[in-house]
C-alpha cells in the first residue's frame, strides 16, 4: 500500500441534443484534467447548466465525439436533461 494520496483526475463530458434533428443526444466534447476544466469553464461562461454525476461521466467518456448515446443510457441522460430544463425554467422566471 502506497503512502501517496492519489486523487482522481477530473473528467467532463458535454452533450448536445436537438430533438428535431437527432434521435438521441450526442457527445460533443469530453476530456480529463485541463481539458475537463476548459469544458466546465466554457459551460459556465455560456451559462450552460452543469450536473455532477461521476458514474455517468465515466460511461459517457467511453463514447467518441459526435457519437449518439446508446439506448442503455437514455434514462440516465434524460435525468440530466430534466435537470437542465428545471434550471432553465427557474432562470426564465427570475
Amino acid at each position: 500500500m502506497s503512502g501517496k494520496n492519489k486523487t482522481k483526475q477530473i473528467q467532463a463530458v458535454a452533450l448536445s441534443y436537438e430533438a428535431s434533428k437527432q434521435m438521441a443526444p450526442k457527445v460533443v466534447a469530453k476530456g480529463k484534467g485541463n481539458v475537463a476544466n476548459n469544458i466546465i469553464e466554457k459551460a459556465k461562461k455560456h451559462q450552460v447548466p452543469i450536473q455532477e454525476d461521476p458514474s455517468l461521466v465515466e460511461l459517457l467518456s467511453q463514447l467518441q465525439i459526435n457519437e449518439a448515446i446508446p439506448e442503455q443510457l437514455y434514462d440516465a441522460v434524460a435525468e440530466v436533461f430534466a435537470f437542465i430544463y428545471s434550471v432553465d425554467h427557474q432562470h426564465s422566471k427570475s
